[in-house]
Formats: C-alpha cells, structure tokens, sequence
C-alpha cells in the first residue's frame, strides 16, 4: 500500500487540522452542558430528524455515447423529439418558401423589362449602340 504523507504546509493538512481543533473544542464544550440541556437538545436532534424532508432524485437526461458522437438520450418522448424536429422543419419550409417567392419576383421584373424593350419605340439593336448611352447621360429637355 502506497500512503502519501501530507507535508504540512498543504491546504489539506491544515484543514484537517483545524477540523481537529474545532471538534476538540466541541468535545470539552460537550461535557461542560448540563445533563437537562443535553438531554433536551438530544430530543430536538431526533425529531429533527424524524420531519426532515427527503430531497426527491431529479431526472435529468443522460449523455448516451453513438459512435464518436455524444447524444442525449432517456426521458424523451414523441413530443420531445416533435419539440426538436418542428423548429428545424418550419425553418426550412421558411427557406424554400422565401426561394421559390424571390425566383417568381426575378422572373416577372425580367418579363417586366422585356415587355418594355418589345413594345418601346426605339428597336432594340438601339440599346446596343455605343451612342446610345452618351444620348442617355445628356440633361434633353423636350
């Protein structure tokens, strides 16, 4: 058997000290009551005891080793499992619904402008030529 000898300047070794002193103090304290006292502070001690309160054990989910991957586990029903799998769901429905609303959005301000080249008074090959932006820049007042 390997003791480790506690050198005396560890925090251990002075708490066991003052452990020691403290219930050394008691001890004498103890035989200087008097027997009535004792007596009644027995009877106290007992029936403190006997209405004391049981702390009920909490339950609390345990961590369940899958593979390389902690999960937790125990005291999940179906609605525990619907409480993760609804938020993650309606995210993605959100998502879809926010794609598919931004392509239809696209698609008609694209129809938007090219119905305005298709039925503007200028051909569209007008648009192309080079002198056509500078004529834009130019402050025309009709």
């Amino acid at each position: 058997m390997n003791k480790r000898i506690e050198d005396s300047t560890t925090p251990q070794h002075r708490m066991n000290q003052f452990g020691a002193r403290v219930a050394s103090q008691l001890d004498e304290a103890l035989q200087a009551i008097p027997r009535d006292l004792g007596e009644r502070l027995r009877a106290a001690r007992v029936q403190a005891l006997a209405n004391r309160r049981v702390p009920e054990p909490v339950r609390a989910p345990a961590l369940v080793a899958q593979g390389s991957a902690a999960v937790l586990g125990g005291g999940f029903g179906f609605w525990g499992r619907a409480a993760f799998v609804l938020p993650l769901l309606a995210l993605t429905l959100g998502l879809l619904g926010i794609g598919s609303f931004q392509e239809q959005w696209r698609a008609s301000e694209i129809a938007e402008v090219d119905a305005e080249l298709l039925t503007g008074d200028l051909p569209p090959s007008a648009y192309t030529d080079p002198g056509f932006a500078q004529y834009l820049k130019l402050d025309v007042k009709d």
